[in-house]
């Protein structure tokens, strides 16, 4: 008896103690935010450039995901990260009052809605007809007004769930100005402000306003033209609880100077997810933990609310897909079995490696509209290609992604050549031994672009800067002190811009100042296919550039080529994913590793240098060719062999 009586005030005492803590320290609580970016344009999971299903797009995916964690957490924080109202058949619908997107975040109850730089794309009336018509908050904190200084949206949000104070700042990478360089009417009236500057002000702003910091900004990891990427955001201001990220169509998680990174990659692939958990000590709350976690959409099921809802957008996407507008009388890139040209291989098209009509399409259409010298296209889509019979709107979308616009500039030879070369560091450099071409990590495919009009070469064997030969306009090399007449896209005039090969006086056409939306490039290929070439098109490649400085042969490719078929060759890609191919599959390297034995060619030998061998030298009457057995054995200087080398010969 007398043990059950300790027992019994023991208890209470725990019970006294515990409910002393509560009302001291209070219970802790979880904060739940989630987040999406770049969407674009996606409600269905369905890409209607290609006119086909898409596994992990689409908000409609997203909404059931989203039913099922407010059903867990009714206090949860929606966030769009922006590049929403732009792609996929989205401008079809711009005229709308609000357009289909932003009426789709409405009906999920999105809380947030932060700018993007595609969000700019188009007539700014058209972007403020949305952001009014956004029943959330819309920030982007380093815009403002140039009439009177404010901020052309807010620069954060101070939501109390549950009695904890969550600002959420909303932040654009500032290169709209660069990249809508040649329809300053999308910005007109606006001011884009550096990240790091803007950020210290808005958070001297909110300084004893906030139990949890959130910043959501329309950025990459890695800061593009020298600015602020995500990573300097955190460097520089690690009171950041977490930073979710866009723009780099990327999905990671990491943890950076303390403060923790997401982003949940492109179209409605995942959404981001954080929760935090805070407790209370004596009416203030500090964070005790954050649980980070990017929710796949691919095997979510389509929510029916939405598609119901927006069932219009769908057929009117498809319909305009479908719409036939020529005909196409062979495949414009066949069917290629080659390393540096083979999908199924390298994940490299053939189009990053070598000439193809599809590029020379979409030049010829620039240098015709624009009546330029020279033209610039870069492959958007990797897998582009056109094949025989019609010629429909989705076959167009799907060459050409962007609702870009048509600008035709003046340049010097010598800032041609320059711009050229800005290019070409997209290539790695070459190295004996490699079998196939690579790319560049820290160079987007987008940012490659090819040209028509002139002739030249690629020489990978030299440093980026200095790889672009024999270059020629009409058979005579480049005057550097010659102007042409040169045809980009909206977005690569403002790349010429910030590199100071152009100003703004030097642009003598602009396709979007004469026609409007029928001055983008993607209208403009139809409009030629269908009144200069009769609604006929026929693939057609002058062959104008090559890649030299390069050898990839080797007795061993094709055995090297089946292991990459099979899986047992991984070939490495950028840690977001989106450059493919960025190290070369190289001879040497793969036996070093023992994946691969020279001994495995059949007659190969074995030789052992001796004084005064040369290459030259050794191969004598062997029917052999020096460069052939350096590329062989991976040599980087074939002049410099060592007494005792061994050398294998076939």
């Amino acid at each position: 008896m007398r043990k059950e009586k300790i027992f019994l005030k023991a208890r209470a005492s725990l019970v006294f103690m515990f409910l002393l803590s509560v009302m001291i320290f209070g219970a802790d609580k979880k904060i739940t935010i989630m987040e999406t970016s770049d969407i674009h344009g996606r409600i269905y999971a369905y890409d209607y450039a290609i006119d086909a299903p898409d596994k992990d797009a689409g908000l409609a995916k997203i909404m059931t995901i989203i039913k099922e964690e407010k059903a867990k957490d009714p206090d949860t924080i929606l966030i769009d990260n922006g590049d929403t109202v732009q792609d996929n058949s989205a401008e079809l619908f711009n005229d709308l009052p609000t357009h289909p997107m932003i009426q789709s975040l409405n009906l999920m109850k999105y809380d947030v809605w932060v700018l993007g730089n595609h969000e700019f794309n188009f007539d700014l009336n058209f972007l403020k007809r949305n952001i009014k018509g956004f029943n959330g908050t819309v920030l982007a904190g380093n815009i403002y007004n140039t009439d009177n200084e404010e901020r052309f949206v807010k620069a954060y949000k101070i939501f109390n769930i549950k009695g904890v104070r969550v600002a959420i700042v909303g932040m654009i990478t500032p290169n709209v100005t660069r990249w809508e360089a040649s329809s300053p009417e999308h910005f007109e009236g606006l001011r884009f402000t550096k990240l790091i500057d803007e950020t210290e002000k808005v958070l001297n702003e909110l300084n004893g306003k906030y139990d949890v910091l959130i910043g959501s900004y329309h950025l990459g990891r890695k800061g593009e033209y020298g600015g602020a990427g995500l990573y300097d955001i955190a460097d520089k201001f690690p009171q950041f609880d977490v930073l979710f990220g866009g723009h780099e169509h990327a999905k990671y998680i990491e943890n950076r100077n303390g403060v923790q990174l997401i982003e949940p990659g492109k179209y409605g692939a995942a959404v981001a997810k954080a929760v935090i958990t805070v407790s209370e000590n004596k009416d203030k709350y500090k964070v005790a933990s954050i649980k980070l976690e990017n929710i796949d959409t691919i095997k979510v099921k389509e929510d029916k609310e939405i598609l119901d809802k927006f069932e219009f957008v769908d057929k009117k996407s498809k319909e305009d897909a479908n719409k036939v507008v020529g005909k196409i009388t062979d495949d414009f890139i066949k069917g290629v079995d080659y390393i540096t040209k083979a999908d199924k291989v390298t994940t490299m098209p053939t189009a990053q490696v070598e000439d193809t009509a599809i590029i020379d399409l979409i030049n010829d259409v620039q240098m015709f509209y624009s009546k330029a010298d020279v033209s610039s296209a870069a492959l958007f889509n990797f897998g582009s290609n056109l094949k025989k019979g019609e010629f429909k709107k989705k076959d167009v979308a799907y060459i050409y992604k962007y609702p870009n616009t048509l600008i035709g500039v003046k340049i010097t030879g010598k800032n041609l050549k320059k711009y050229m070369e800005w290019s070409a560091s997209y290539y790695n450099i070459y190295q004996y031994g490699d079998l196939t071409v690579s790319f560049n990590p820290n160079v987007r495919g987008y940012n490659y672009d090819m040209f028509s009009g002139v002739t030249y070469d690629i020489n990978l064997s030299k440093e980026a800067g200095n790889r672009i030969e024999n270059l020629k306009f009409k058979g005579k090399p480049i005057d550097e002190n010659k102007i042409y007449k040169l045809a980009v896209n909206n977005y690569r005039f403002g790349t010429l811009l910030g590199l100071k090969l152009v100003t703004p006086a030097d642009k003598y056409y602009d396709s979007y100042a004469t026609m409007q939306d029928s001055g983008r490039i993607r209208a403009l290929i139809i409009k030629y296919v269908q009144e200069e070439k009769n609604g006929v098109i026929s693939p057609k490649v002058d062959n104008n550039w090559k890649i030299t400085g390069v050898i990839l042969e080797h007795p061993l490719k094709n055995k090297v080529f089946d292991m990459v078929k099979k899986g047992e060759i991984k070939i490495p890609t950028s840690s977001d994913g989106r450059t493919k191919n960025i190290k070369s599959l190289n001879i040497r390297d793969l036996e070093n590793k023992g994946i691969i034995k020279l001994s495995d060619i059949k007659g190969i030998i074995r030789y052992k240098v001796k004084p005064g061998d040369t290459l030259s030298k050794i191969v004598k009457d062997k029917n052999i060719e020096w460069k052939d057995i350096a590329q062989l054995n991976g040599l980087k200087n074939p002049n410099r062999l060592k007494v005792g080398q061994i050398i294998y010969l076939y």
